[in-house]
């Protein structure tokens, strides 16, 4: 009898009751495995743990730390995965400490931070500086102190009248410590302005004058003067208000009692007086006296801040400082700035100036 083998048939598996894992590729050359189904199994396999792998026989412990190292990069690997692709680059980065894989991370793109100080208390400080004087005015009654603010090169300069109101002597010392002897071209005592110039003066640092109509409430402000002779002060401050109606001396004759030109007579930080809503502040403004529109700042001002400048964060003139308030005690004694100063808005000063050239209300 002959036998008859039967030819034996391949053994197929049944198909999983799932869809094997595909692997997802970040990068060409990185490729990661997911972790399945979010049913915390290993690679899909439902709960089942993969068997563990030998570890070699009688080797190194430090095998052992660079396996631990790839387990920790893999794990870096699914999160740069489920993140995006930006972030993969990182698991080259982790796998290689040679120049040309640093070499070939993503750039990123910033901006350069500008060391200049443009727009800062200090650097409005050091570029205007140059430009405001301290004015000393020498009259029969006595010696006052004021500041000015240069607006030529040749030495035009622009103070308040109440400064150099009756004054026989003008002098002038500029930021760098040079004096000079001056002359009155032109003051309007309504607006309480004045034009001085300097003699034999060049090559001064002329002061740029600003919009006062753009200036609004809350835009922060530096002053620079000389207040209580304290020549280049630095404050600061915001503006507070905006059109206050501010009452001061008008000339001489209403200063005499008790305006800057005559501070001598009175105590030095008592400040100079003027008028705001029916009231007198500082002493009494006289019988002659006018009143215009003023900026209100907190930056500290003190007697000899008179006629300097306000200046916005530009480093532009928007005010020649004019009045403050100090309250002070019947003793005489002052608390100081409180932070009410006004200043008269640059664009009066613009508006006058051609007048002021031509010799003003004197």
């Amino acid at each position: 009898m002959t036998d008859h083998t039967q030819p034996q048939q391949p053994y197929h598996p049944p198909r999983p009751p799932y869809e094997p894992t595909q692997p997802i590729t970040t990068e060409p050359g990185t490729t990661v495995w997911p972790s399945g189904s979010g049913d915390g199994g290993y690679g899909g396999y439902g709960g089942h743990t993969p068997p563990p792998v030998p570890a070699p026989a009688g080797g190194p412990v430090s095998r052992r730390r660079a396996k631990r190292g790839v387990g920790l990069m893999a794990a870096v690997a699914i999160a740069a995965a489920a993140i995006g692709g930006g972030t993969a680059t990182l698991v080259q980065q982790l796998s290689s400490d040679s120049p040309a894989a640093t070499a070939s991370s993503s750039v990123v793109n910033g901006t350069n931070v500008s060391a200049s100080s443009t727009g800062t208390v200090a650097g409005v400080a050091q570029a205007v500086s140059p430009s405001i004087v301290e004015i000393s005015a020498s009259s029969t009654s006595g010696k006052s102190t004021g500041s000015g603010v240069i607006i030529t090169a040749d030495g035009e300069i622009v103070t308040n009248n109440h400064v150099i109101s009756g004054a026989s002597e003008i002098t002038v010392q500029t930021s760098d410590g040079k004096s000079y002897r001056a002359e009155v071209v032109g003051k309007d005592p309504d607006k309480d302005l004045a034009l001085i110039k300097l003699g034999n003066a060049s090559g001064l640092k002329a002061a740029t004058l600003g919009d006062s109509s753009k200036v609004k409430v809350g835009d922060e402000v530096v002053a620079i003067g000389s207040p209580e002779g304290l020549t280049g002060t630095v404050t600061s401050g915001i503006v507070s208000a905006l059109d206050r109606d501010v009452t001061v001396a008008k000339d001489e004759d209403g200063a005499g009692d008790g305006g800057q030109d005559q501070q001598q007579q009175w105590d030095p930080r008592q400040g100079w007086p003027f008028e705001f809503g029916g009231q007198q502040f500082n002493g009494d403004t006289g019988s002659s006296k006018t009143t215009y529109k003023a900026l209100q700042t907190d930056a500290s001002l003190n007697p000899g801040n008179s006629g300097g400048a306000l200046i916005n964060m530009n480093g532009e003139i928007i005010g020649i400082n004019s009045a403050m308030y100090s309250p002070s005690s019947s003793s005489g004694s002052t608390a100081g700035s409180v932070g009410l100063g006004f200043a008269i808005p640059v664009d009066t000063l613009k508006a006058d100036l051609d007048s002021l050239r031509s010799g003003g209300q004197s």
